[in-house]
C-alpha cells in the first residue's frame, strides 16, 4: 500500500478511497453580448433568469452561479454585467447545453452563443 505523508498526499488518498459515485460536473462561460443594448436586454429579463435558475439551484443542477463583471467593476459601486458562470452538476453535457440553450439569456440575444464554453470539471476545493 502507498504512503502519503505530505498533506497533498494525503488529499490524494482520500480521493482514491471508494465513495459514492457522484454526477459529473460541468463548468460554463457564457459571456454577454458587446453590443450596446446587450446590458438592457440582460436586465429586462433577469428576473425571469434568476427564477429558472432558483429552481435549478434548489435542485442541485446548479452547483455556483453568477454574473461575470467588468474589471472596472471591482472598485466601484456600479457592478456592470458582462457574462455569467456557472458549475453544473448533471448526468452529462447535453443536460447542462440543453439548460443553456432553454435559458431566456440565451433566447432573448443576450449570452453571445458563439463564445459560450461548457466543459468538464473536476474540483479540487470543496464546492458548496
Amino acid at each position: 500500500m502507498q504512503r502519503f505523508s505530505s498533506p497533498i498526499g494525503r488529499s490524494l488518498r482520500r480521493l482514491s478511497t471508494s465513495a459514492p459515485p457522484t454526477l459529473p460536473r460541468f463548468f460554463v462561460y457564457a459571456p454577454d453580448k458587446t453590443d450596446p443594448d446587450a446590458l438592457a436586454r440582460r436586465l429586462s429579463v433577469r428576473s425571469k433568469h434568476l427564477e429558472v435558475a432558483r429552481e435549478a439551484i434548489d435542485g442541485g443542477f446548479i452547483r455556483v452561479a453568477g454574473a461575470l463583471l467588468t474589471p472596472e467593476s471591482v472598485s466601484s459601486e456600479n457592478k456592470k454585467m458582462i457574462g455569467s458562470m456557472f458549475i453544473f452538476q448533471a448526468e452529462n453535457i447535453e443536460a447542462v447545453k440543453k439548460m443553456i440553450e432553454t435559458d431566456i439569456y440565451y433566447t432573448s440575444d443576450v449570452w453571445d452563443p458563439e463564445r459560450i464554453v461548457i466543459l468538464p470539471f473536476a474540483a479540487v476545493t470543496p464546492i458548496p
